[in-house]
């Protein structure tokens, strides 16, 4: 079998069929979808029942609600595939999608093969793509030098659903999901998986879409401590492969680049108007992220590794948090917001 998609599944009835639908849509033949029911309480699993009974390509694992890293892992364990792939739930993607990424990684025996993603917020859309050589093999060598140190620096390549991976790869050394990480287990399995690849290949197409609304991600970062995340990611310890190959300095810079860029989007998101919190919580959070003593030892970091690929816009909100400036921050935010809209009709 060329393909297995592995979708993990809670509580997706809303937009599941949309899903189901564009993944039956695939051109690329030989393939199988395992959907993994992750203790379900509306009737996602009946409407994914529905669709197994006419597409022979459909597997269904039920189990309880243990989260989306123990549902992936489910899949994993049961797919058969040459090559691996994940989609949520909530998500679709070009019938063309895996057909072509499939067809890079046979071109080039590639053990990875990334792609592009688009983006939806509120209507709007944003494609995500990679400074990375197009079409070109990239060695293991490569991939030390120039993918490795980007997870280190960003969280774009975190994702697991715009790429597919060497299932014998995966096996050979049992490269998992972590099951006791609420936030960012895409990018640790990817950091493990990327240290063992051999060759990969980007391909400049994009055939997922990650749908998202300006509610639901304000309501995720209400519930979820992402910016707690993005600390313990900043302090914790890295796999041998970054330590045998890049020096303590470079990885300290890296690490304070991708914690300032996350402290910047996530005051965007937490000031952004909505319901879901109240406003002195907001400024409470972001409050407690401007004073934080990682952030104040990663700002001059951030600033001087970054200062010449900085517009005024990004240069004034790194001002304004360094001097601790709440109200300056707010101001600024709401600012950009109404330039965004009333410009691009975009949302930073």
């Amino acid at each position: 079998m060329k393909l297995s998609v592995i979708i993990p599944v809670y509580n997706a009835e809303p937009y599941i069929k949309r899903c189901i639908d564009s993944l039956l849509k695939q051109t690329i033949e030989d393939y199988e979808l395992i959907f993994v029911n992750d203790g379900s309480t509306d009737n996602s699993k009946e409407i994914i029942e529905h669709y197994q009974k006419n597409n022979a390509q459909i597997l269904l694992i039920n189990q309880g609600n243990k989260g989306v890293s123990l549902a992936r892992n489910a899949g994993l364990a049961a797919a058969s595939g040459e090559y691996v792939g994940f989609v949520d739930a909530d998500d679709d993607i070009e019938p063309d999608m895996y057909e072509k990424l499939y067809a890079a990684a046979k071109s080039g025996d590639c053990d990875v093969v990334v792609s592009n993603f688009e983006s939806e917020l509120n209507g709007h859309y944003l494609i995500t793509r990679y400074p990375f050589p197009v079409d070109v093999v990239l060695s293991a060598a490569d991939i030390q030098k120039q993918i490795l140190p980007f997870f280190l620096k960003s969280e774009q390549l975190n994702t697991a659903c715009n790429k597919i991976y060497r299932n014998a790869l995966i096996q050979e050394h049992e490269i998992v999901f972590p099951a006791k990480v609420a936030l960012g287990e895409d990018g640790i399995f990817n950091i493990y998986f990327f240290s063992h690849a051999r060759k990969l290949k980007y391909v400049d197409y994009t055939g997922y879409h990650y749908r998202e609304t300006a509610e639901s991600a304000t309501r995720n970062v209400a519930v979820k401590d992402y910016f707690g995340r993005a600390v313990e990611v900043y302090a914790a310890e890295l796999p041998s492969c970054y330590l045998n190959a890049m020096s303590g300095a470079s990885i300290q810079q890296l690490k304070a680049v991708k914690l300032i860029h996350s402290v910047m989007a996530y005051i965007h998101i937490y000031l952004e108007p909505s319901s879901n919190m109240r406003f002195a919580d907001k400024i409470h959070y972001v409050k407690r992220m401007i004073l934080h003593p990682d952030v104040r030892k990663a700002l001059p970091v951030y600033v001087n590794e970054m200062n010449g690929e900085l517009g005024h816009y990004q240069k004034a909100l790194l001002y304004l948090i360094n001097q601790k400036s709440l109200l300056g921050i707010y101001f600024i935010t709401a600012y950009s917001r109404f330039r965004n809209r009333k410009a691009r009709g975009i949302i930073i």
